[in-house]
C-alpha cells in the first residue's frame, strides 16, 4: 500500500523543498517507486532543484482542472527510472487548488507509486493545509531557532486537528517526525542556537534526521541535483540518508557532525516508538 509523506514547516527558508527533493531521490534511490509533488503554487521552485524546469508542460493545475491527463504532468527524473516529479503552476494563485482535486489526483497516484512525498508551502495557509491534509506520515522541517521551532510547533497543532486522520473516527493520527536542519556545532556551543535536546522537549516527536550545515547542499540545488544524489559524499547528503532509513524503519545510530550520539537518543526513541 503506498504512503504519502507530507513536507512541511511553519517558517520558509529551513530547506523544507531541498528536503523534500533529497527524501524523495533517497525512497528512490532504495528501489521504492517515488513521486514528489510541489504543492507551492505561484512560487514553484521543486522542478528547479530536481533539475526538470525545462521539461514542465503541464502541472498539478492542469491535472486537477482537466487540462491534462496526470501522465502527461508527470516527469521521469533521468537519474533514476523509480523516480517522477509533479511540477505545480507559476502563473495560477492557491486557490486553484481543491480539495475534492488534490484527492482525485492523490489516488490516481497511489494506483501506481509506493511513496509520494508533497512538498508543502511554508506556513499555515490554504495550499500547506491541503499539502498536508491526506497525509499519512509528515516530515516537519526545523531550524535550530526559537521562532523556526515555535512555528513548527503550531504546524504540529494542524497535523493533528485539521487533517483526514484527525477528523475520521478510529483512524490513526498522522505520524510526525522532526527533520532538523542548517545544524552548526559552532552556533550550538556559543548558544546561537537550539541544542538538539531543547528543540526536541518543545516538539516532542521522534527526531527522524539532523542536517549539518553545508555548502553541499547550496552547490547540489544550483546544479539541479538533489544533494542525496550528489557524487561529493558530502556529510549533509549522507544525514539525509539516514533520515531516509529512519523514514522507512530501519535502525540507524544518530549522528552529529559525524559523530554518534548515545544516551539521550536511544532514550528518545524508545519514549516515541
Amino acid at each position: 500500500m503506498s504512503k504519502i509523506i507530507v513536507v512541511t514547516s511553519g517558517k520558509g527558508g529551513v530547506g523544507k523543498t531541498t528536503s523534500a527533493a533529497a527524501i524523495s531521490a533517497g525512497l528512490a534511490k532504495r528501489g521504492h517507486k517515488t513521486v514528489v509533488i510541489d504543492f507551492d503554487v505561484g512560487l514553484r521552485n521543486l522542478d528547479l532543484i530536481m533539475g526538470c524546469e525545462r521539461r514542465v508542460v503541464f502541472d498539478f493545475i492542469n491535472v486537477i482542472q482537466g487540462d491534462a491527463k496526470l501522465k502527461q504532468a508527470l516527469i521521469k527524473d533521468r537519474r533514476l527510472d523509480t523516480l517522477s516529479i509533479l511540477p505545480t503552476s507559476q502563473t495560477r494563485d492557491k486557490d486553484a487548488l481543491t480539495q475534492e482535486g488534490v484527492e482525485k489526483v492523490l489516488n490516481e497516484l497511489r494506483e501506481e507509486f509506493d511513496y509520494i512525498v508533497c512538498d508543502s508551502p511554508a506556513g499555515i495557509e490554504r495550499g500547506a493545509q491541503l499539502a498536508m491534509y491526506f497525509a499519512d506520515e509528515a516530515v516537519v522541517v526545523t531550524n535550530p531557532e526559537v521562532s523556526s521551532v515555535r512555528d513548527s510547533d503550531r504546524v504540529l497543532g494542524l497535523l493533528n486537528s485539521k487533517t483526514h486522520r484527525a477528523e475520521t473516527p478510529d483512524s490513526e493520527p498522522i505520524k510526525a517526525h522532526a527533520l532538523l536542519t542548517r545544524y552548526d556545532t559552532q552556533r550550538i556551543a556559543k548558544g546561537e542556537m537550539m541544542t538538539v535536546e531543547d528543540v526536541l522537549e518543545i516538539l516532542a516527536i521522534p527526531l527522524l534526521g539532523v542536517i549539518p550545515e553545508s555548502q553541499a547542499v547550496l552547490r547540489a540545488s544550483n546544479l539541479g541535483t538533489p544533494v542525496t544524489l550528489d557524487d561529493e559524499g558530502s556529510r549533509a547528503a549522507s544525514a539525509y540518508d539516514e533520515a531516509v532509513a529512519r523514514l522507512v524503519g530501519e535502525q540507524v545510530e544518530m549522528r552529529i557532525g559525524g559523530e554518534e550520539r548515545q544516551g539521550f537518543f536511544q532514550r528518545l526513541f524508545k519514549r516515541t516508538a
